[in-house]
């Protein structure tokens, strides 16, 4: 039950991060692995930062949404569509 609610948080992050950061679509697999990689980067620069959104749900899908549009504006940088 765990891997289908990360998958869920991730895909949701994702989601969120890519219509915030209007880039490049990744699809459906691709929010979600922004979403997953996106919330341990959102969590390494909050915790620099000392900043917490929370700690439910809500916290986790700002938290990996924050990271995924680090994410996205990385790859984005690296891959520039011409």
């Amino acid at each position: 039950m765990e891997l289908l609610t990360t998958l869920l948080i991730g895909a949701v992050a994702g989601w969120l991060g890519a219509q915030i950061f209007k880039g490049s679509s990744l699809g459906l697999i691709g929010n979600i692995v922004a979403g997953i990689l996106g919330s341990f980067v959102g969590s390494w620069a909050l915790g620099l930062a000392g900043v917490s959104l929370g700690s439910g749900l809500l916290g986790a899908i700002l938290t990996g949404a924050l990271g995924a549009i680090i994410i996205l504006a990385v790859v984005n940088l690296l891959f520039k569509a011409k």
